[in-house]
């Protein structure tokens, strides 16, 4: 099993969503001793916007493009091959201003690419990540859950079903900016959250 782990958040080690992907990953190596781990960090290490540049590169054609245009395309291709060799994908989106955070959109812009993790045909289009498993880890001060404000596990479950990918876990923490008893047991439901979909994974490996 590859793992890749997409950190999203722009405060470091520091973030309650990185922490928690942290317990999900050790749990699933744990599970599959054998796994491997590619771990990107989009908040140390945050991946360029696409912009009239990038664009311009990306529909240039391979052989025409210029030297920084190639440059250019080869750091999205990076992020493309992470996401195709992964079998696992852990994800975390804090929840920033009601929507998922810059470098996470940046990411999405860059691994989202026509003919490659996706492609149009004559009956609509499909997705080319077939066959891997997402799981999110949502973290956000107050309490949105299914209701018209969390616009992020629509926009994620949409973006990420186009690309092929339908299997996918939510893990809520929220209310963590409600007091310390409400973030004490919103990240006590995340690790038991956690904790059951690890076993789950042994369970199902022993199997």
């Amino acid at each position: 099993m590859n793992i890749l782990q997409v950190n999203s958040s722009i405060r470091g080690d520091a973030s309650v969503s990185t922490q928690l992907a942290a317990r999900l990953v050790e749990r699933m190596r744990v599970a599959d001793p054998t796994s491997t781990l590619v771990v990107r960090d989009l908040g140390k290490n945050p991946h360029a916007a696409l912009d009239e540049p990038a664009v311009t590169a990306l529909f240039t054609p391979a052989d025409q493009r210029s030297p920084e245009q190639t440059a250019r395309v080869a750091i999205d291709d990076a992020l493309v091959a992470e996401l195709q060799t992964a079998d696992v994908i852990v994800l975390t989106a804090p929840m920033y201003n009601f929507g998922i955070s810059a470098p996470l959109k940046n990411w999405i812009d860059a691994i989202a690419r026509s003919g490659v993790t996706f492609r149009y045909t004559e009956t609509g289009p499909e997705g080319l990540l077939k066959g891997k498993t997402l799981y999110v880890v949502l973290a956000r001060g107050g309490k949105y859950r299914d209701t018209p404000a969390d616009t992020q596990v629509p926009y994620l479950r949409t973006v990420f079903g186009f690309l092929g990918i339908t299997a996918i876990e939510f893990i809520y923490a929220e209310g963590l900016n409600m007091g310390f008893e409400a973030q004490s047991a919103a990240i006590e439901w995340a690790h038991s959250h956690i904790d059951a979909l690890a076993r789950t994974a042994i369970t199902t490996k022993a199997a």
